[in-house]
């Protein structure tokens, strides 16, 4: 197979194909995408897409692990800030749901994987995912002591708070039938991590003296 013509690599860009390729992998799984729909999603020729691309697993790869050096980075600029530990504990929920909330077929990708368990994929992720998880587990135990619950076991509340977000953003339509409208994703998390969540702990009683 010949190399396609210089202007129909020029026009497509290795983002395009990758951006096509997540959302084919999104929709059916690694299985069954097919090479030929994800040049169809991305504009361009089978021929084209493997100018840049020698194989469906080499794309697989490079799709999953764009998204994931983007959070990585991020969560890392987050927790290494000079800020009180809770505030860099909110910034850090913060980013992670920006993150699946902007990018719902990583989201989806993940989610089927968990499920089917088989494929290049369950490989790529558990190189992409766990080292996320130990990031922000390390964070939580080294500098979370006295405000992070007594005996809370850390990495499955991580994984939980995890969880609810990917599947929430990859829900869709469902979303709202479901969870309801607004998100309170932060609040929950909140609850589950912090002995006593500063912004959700209740008011003191008013101890003022009736005067009528």
């Amino acid at each position: 197979m010949g190399r396609p013509p210089a202007s129909a690599n020029t026009t497509a860009t290795p983002e395009r194909i990758l951006d096509a390729a997540r959302a084919e992998f999104a929709a059916v799984g690694f299985a069954q995408a097919k090479l030929a729909d994800i040049a169809a999603r991305a504009g361009i020729t089978r021929p084209s897409l493997l100018y840049h691309f020698a194989t469906k697993e080499e794309l697989y790869a490079r799709a999953v692990e764009r998204c994931f050096a983007s959070l990585a980075d991020a969560l890392s600029r987050t927790i290494s800030q000079p800020a009180p530990f809770v505030d860099r504990l909110r910034a850090t929920l913060d980013r992670y749901l920006e993150f699946v909330e902007a990018e719902p077929d990583v989201a989806r990708i993940v989610l089927r994987e968990l499920v089917d368990g088989a494929g290049p994929g369950a490989e790529i992720l558990l190189h992409q995912v766990a080292p996320l998880v130990d990031l922000v587990e390390r964070f939580v135990r080294a500098q979370g002591e006295g405000i992070v619950r007594a005996a809370l076991p850390v990495r499955a509340a991580i994984l939980q708070i995890a969880t609810d977000g990917m599947v929430r953003a990859a829900a869709g339509e469902l979303r709202v039938p479901l969870w309801g409208p607004g998100d309170h994703a932060r609040a929950l998390a909140e609850r589950l991590l912090l002995e006593a969540p500063p912004d959700l702990t209740p008011p003191e009683p008013d101890r003022k003296e009736d005067r009528r």
